[in-house]
């Protein structure tokens, strides 16, 4: 018998925000397959707003933490995967792994009405199992990645207000092509990050 995870969530716990066009559950893992021109963005640069990215969403309190984990075996411009926290249509993080100009960078998007976007290059990251963290406490919300069993790297640091009713888990979206299908592997709760260093020792 397989032991299950401590904090493991089950997949059927979340609803889906823009439910994807085909979703498989293996008992294990969750197989979810992107429409066509599904995004998340607001706005800043491109002039557009799209609210159509697949979100699978259950709470998120005020000081906790949620790791979602999938493999990295995509490769189309914009093929992106990983954690969203939503609060509201215009307040909302997304975080993972996003390809772009070629490569898979590590990133996330912070959107307050409008949206920003950090990226750094990742392209020894393909083909592993992808692990993102988001952790909210106080009024910031700490994001962080890693690819296997390397330690943890800082990804961003976000403000959120400690009073936001917030949701959070996996998504994925496909702003550019249909059949992208992302294995998600592990949806897991677990206590907020203590500090946001490291302590020595």
């Amino acid at each position: 018998m397989t032991k299950i995870e401590e904090g493991r969530i089950a997949w059927d716990r979340g609803t889906w925000r823009n439910p994807p066009v085909r979703v498989v559950d293996d008992g294990n893992c969750l197989q979810v397959t992107a429409a066509g021109q599904s995004d998340a963005w607001r706005h800043t640069s491109y002039g557009f707003v799209h609210d159509s990215a697949h979100a699978l969403l259950a709470p998120l309190g005020a000081e906790g933490a949620v790791e979602v984990s999938f493999l990295l075996d995509y490769s189309e411009q914009f093929d992106q995967a990983g954690i969203f926290l939503h609060v509201s249509e215009p307040v909302w993080v997304k975080a993972g792994v996003e390809v772009s100009d070629g490569i898979p960078q590590v990133g996330a998007v912070v959107t307050h009405e409008v949206s920003d976007w950090s990226v750094a290059p990742v392209p020894e990251w393909t083909g592993q199992e992808i692990t993102v963290r988001l952790s909210r406490a106080g009024d910031a919300v700490t994001i962080r990645a890693r690819a296997g069993d390397e330690p943890f790297r800082l990804i961003r640091v976000a403000p959120l207000s400690k009073t936001a009713r917030a949701q959070a888990g996996p998504f994925c979206a496909s702003p550019t092509r249909d059949g992208l299908t992302v294995t998600f592997t592990r949806w897991v709760e677990t206590e907020a990050d203590r500090s946001l260093h490291p302590e020595p020792g």
